[in-house]
């Protein structure tokens, strides 16, 4: 069964609108566990809009299930973040200053010899490596020779072009999974999932691991609550 890793950036960001620690993050990580998540995902940037630093120490501290932290390790503070904390998973992301959210994979053709150094200053820690990347074959085979363990691919066009063709939205998807597959790398997956549209995914994609979900899931649980929310999440992925 591929694991769902929660996302709880928009927690924090609702904490920060009022400051104190209402909703503390930390015991919604946790209840996130309780209800049957696999994972927790964050997200810190360098104007801690949401996810602060500080959070990241206080998360890894109580959470059992495995911690993912996602951001550009082009920040010297973030990849010091991430070796100060060694989660089980870095998911590097090249995000640009001030980017409201992710919109784009790697180059990973351009930027080879950057991403396998990158990569293996993570890797010497035990720290899994997924390398973000759109779902080009060219981009996967690119990661391959970064030497990560794992690739996310990225699914806005995905989410975006479902309703219109699902058939026809997957389909650069599927390639690149089957390549990822015959490559020998893992396969996350993340952005823009939600419960219309991740089962479709989650049953087309060969070897999919886990995927990340945050701002879909947790606009559901306004209404559906946070357990609720997160049990029908884990049964589209069933």
């Amino acid at each position: 069964m591929t694991k769902l890793s929660v996302n709880i950036n928009k927690i924090a960001t609702l904490r920060n609108s009022r400051g104190g620690n209402n909703p503390d993050l930390v015991k919604v990580a946790l209840d996130c566990e309780r209800f049957g998540a696999q994972g927790i995902t964050v997200h810190p940037r360098p104007d801690e809009r949401h996810i602060r630093y500080q959070d990241v120490y206080d998360l890894k501290a109580a959470i059992a299930t495995e911690f993912n932290i996602e951001g550009n390790c082009r920040e010297d503070k973030f990849v010091d973040l991430v070796l100060a904390n060694k989660p089980a998973q870095v998911t590097l992301v090249p995000d640009a200053e001030g980017q409201i959210t992710s919109n784009h994979g790697w180059d990973t053709i351009k930027n080879r010899d950057y991403l396998k150094e990158m990569v293996g200053v993570f890797q010497k820690e035990g720290i899994r490596v997924s390398v973000f990347v759109d779902p080009v074959v060219e981009m996967v085979e690119g990661a391959v020779e970064t030497g990560t363990d794992r690739i996310e691919l990225y699914t806005e066009a995905y989410a975006h072009n479902y309703y219109a063709d699902r058939e026809k939205a997957i389909v650069n998807y599927i390639a690149a999974a089957h390549h990822a597959n015959k490559l020998g790398l893992g396969i996350n997956a993340g952005h823009d999932l939600d419960l219309h549209n991740l089962h479709y995914f989650a049953q087309s994609i060969p070897g999919l691991l886990e995927v990340s979900i945050g701002h879909a899931l947790i606009s559901d649980a306004l209404y559906l609550g946070l357990e609720t929310t997160i049990q029908k999440y884990l049964q589209q992925l069933a």
